[in-house]
């Protein structure tokens, strides 16, 4: 029988165009592990960051193995500096990015966002894909989450877009919504999260990883 073939997804994505409930639907069904913004975000503030960065393996992550690569990393290794620099962006986007890479050395699995597409570039069984929706699609699908009053709906899916437009043209240095930065491109204003993982999958399959 031959050894299955490690696979990395990463997932880019418009704001309200599924991609984490694809992402983690995704795992489910491959039956491998899940990240998320959440697990691997750091928050602003001097005392969160240092709350994250020892607990980013708590219940709610619930992955040893995401905890076994927090407590290894040092500040040569990848882990923030302590110093006056802790909470500099550049200080924990180099943290995240080691993270991102042991974690994709070590296990198959999805990834959310945080320019994993760019930090895993040439990484072997990596496919890096990326969700778009029609915007009145997208308002709907943000608007049921209930996060912001209905007027402010549209204004914060254009703000949440170009913060992560900017955020990959500032570490990646390049354009985030350009086709040929990904293996696979899905709309899924027809199609829905179901679809989305079922088109992933097949790719899968025509690329010989399933």
């Amino acid at each position: 029988m031959s050894e299955k073939k490690k696979i990395i997804i990463t997932i880019a994505r418009q704001y309200g165009s599924g991609g984490a409930d694809t992402g983690k639907k995704l795992a489910e069904d491959l039956g491998i592990s899940f990240y998320d913004k959440n697990i691997l975000r750091m928050n602003s503030d001097e005392s969160g960051i240092k709350e994250s960065y020892f607990h980013l393996a708590d219940e709610k992550a619930g992955n040893r193995l995401l905890y076994k690569i927090i407590n290894t990393l040092t500040p040569e290794k990848g882990a923030p500096s302590f110093g006056s620099d802790l909470i500099s962006a550049d200080n924990l986007f180099r943290f995240q990015s080691e993270v991102i890479r042991k974690l994709a050395a070590e296990e198959s699995c999805v990834i959310i966002g945080r320019c994993a597409d760019y930090v895993l570039d040439g990484t072997e069984g990596l496919i890096r894909v990326f969700l778009y929706a029609d915007i009145k699609v997208r308002e709907e699908r943000v608007r049921e989450r209930n996060l912001y009053a209905d007027k402010d709906v549209l204004k914060n899916i254009h703000r949440i877009d170009r913060e992560r437009r900017d955020y990959n043209r500032y570490y990646a240095g390049r354009d985030w919504e350009k086709p040929e930065n990904y293996d696979l491109l899905i709309n899924t204003t027809q199609i829905g999260v179901d679809g989305a993982v079922q088109l992933i999958k097949d790719y899968l399959k025509m690329r010989g990883l399933l």
